[in-house]
């Protein structure tokens, strides 16, 4: 995969496209699987109820609901919720649980579908899947046919500012077509009679937009950091010139050569080494730093990813307790975001004379001496 950056409107994206009937019909990404996103979901329709207003006859559309996490807490808040979520089995588990969710793709002609048999909605939510989708045009044409006048559009997607300030190269793997800024966002929205006017600022995914947008003209105040955000983006030198994304591929292989050299000397020493994660990220850091050979095993504690293998290099993936049962020597925590997390569960490991490595953003080892002290 390579990344590209349009000159005319700094959008960012990858080209290689795989037909969606392949990737999401069978999907088994569950949101509870993601560590904190749970709080995350529920924190953000607390914020978003309060924000909007939302009262009980108001309907609360989200694209792509997966298990009805996020929808879950917008029901609990007295909202009416529908979900759209085309991983077949995900959606039947989301029915179950109590969210009515159609298990199909989102676009304009299933809007319409919406439309007739539900009403317009006042929210129509989006998250760490608007980056997703090729036929951006469809997807934001049903969106806009079927919020009511004063309705909003909410979506979270990680920030490809914050991607490359962060080093969060890894998370550029298949699924991940767009890399989104502010400024080719509010551009794009604009052609479609649409604007984006708030922001919010998350954690998750290693940086991350709340991005609010209603058409335009609508009842909502556009908040300054909308603008502020977009002068950062050009103050930074996102789209004007490529020196900061040549930062961002000089930074990535720095820390690769840092990590190999450190690998050579653990081998060198024959000590066993394994690796701490088994996510998408995985592939793509595996592969791109050629460390299919460097590990003798992953650990993930997702019970979905357990007694697998990887795909491609075919490492095998055992629970995280085979860390104290098969006591490895080095630990590379290729989950590098959750590090502090794992670190911290794995208290045990440290005392007991393992080693941990973090890769990224800044490499460290972690060894017996900082046990407690994360």
């Amino acid at each position: 995969m390579d990344l590209f950056l349009c000159k005319t409107c700094g959008g960012s994206q990858i080209l290689d496209v795989i037909d969606p009937e392949t990737l999401y019909r069978d999907y088994i990404y569950l949101s509870t699987s993601s560590m904190g996103l749970s709080d995350h979901f529920k924190s953000y329709a607390c914020s978003v109820h309060t924000k909007l207003g939302l009262q009980s006859s108001d309907l609360v559309v989200d694209i792509g609901s997966n298990d009805g996490t996020l929808l879950g807490h917008f029901k609990t808040l007295g909202t009416k919720v529908i979900g759209v979520e085309p991983a077949r089995e995900i959606a039947k588990q989301a029915i179950e649980s109590g969210i009515p969710t159609y298990p199909e793709f989102f676009n304009s002609s299933f809007a319409n579908r919406i439309r007739q048999e539900r009403g317009k909605a006042k929210l129509v939510t989006m998250n760490n899947l608007f980056a997703n989708v090729d036929d951006i045009d469809s997807v934001v044409d049903g969106i806009s046919d079927l919020l009511n006048h004063n309705g909003v559009f909410v979506f979270e997607t990680f920030y490809f500012l914050d991607y490359v300030q962060n080093l969060v190269f890894d998370f550029m793997y298949h699924e991940h077509l767009s890399y989104f800024s502010v400024c080719p966002l509010s551009e794009y929205f604009s052609k479609k009679n649409m604007e984006i006017f708030d922001i919010e600022r998350v954690s998750t995914k290693g940086g991350s937009l709340r991005c609010f947008v209603q058409f335009k003209n609508g009842p909502y105040s556009k908040a300054a950091i909308v603008d502020k955000m977009m002068g950062n983006e050009r103050k930074a030198g996102l789209f004007q010139n490529g020196k900061l994304l040549e930062n961002f591929r000089d930074r990535i292989r720095r820390c690769g050569d840092w990590l190999h050299y450190r690998l050579d000397q653990y081998q060198k020493d024959g000590k066993s080494i394994v690796g701490f994660g088994a996510s998408a990220t995985t592939t793509t850091f595996v592969y791109h730093y050629g460390l299919q050979d460097r590990f003798d095993y992953l650990v993930d504690d997702n019970p979905a990813k357990q007694h697998t293998l990887s795909p491609g290099c075919h490492l095998r993936v055992f629970p995280s307790s085979m860390l104290y049962e098969n006591n490895p020597d080095v630990v590379v925590i290729i989950a590098w975001r959750y590090a502090d997390a794992i670190i911290q569960a794995n208290q045990a490991f440290l005392i007991g004379g393992g080693t941990f490595i973090v890769p990224l953003p800044e490499p460290r080892i972690i060894s017996k001496n900082d046990a407690q002290a994360v």
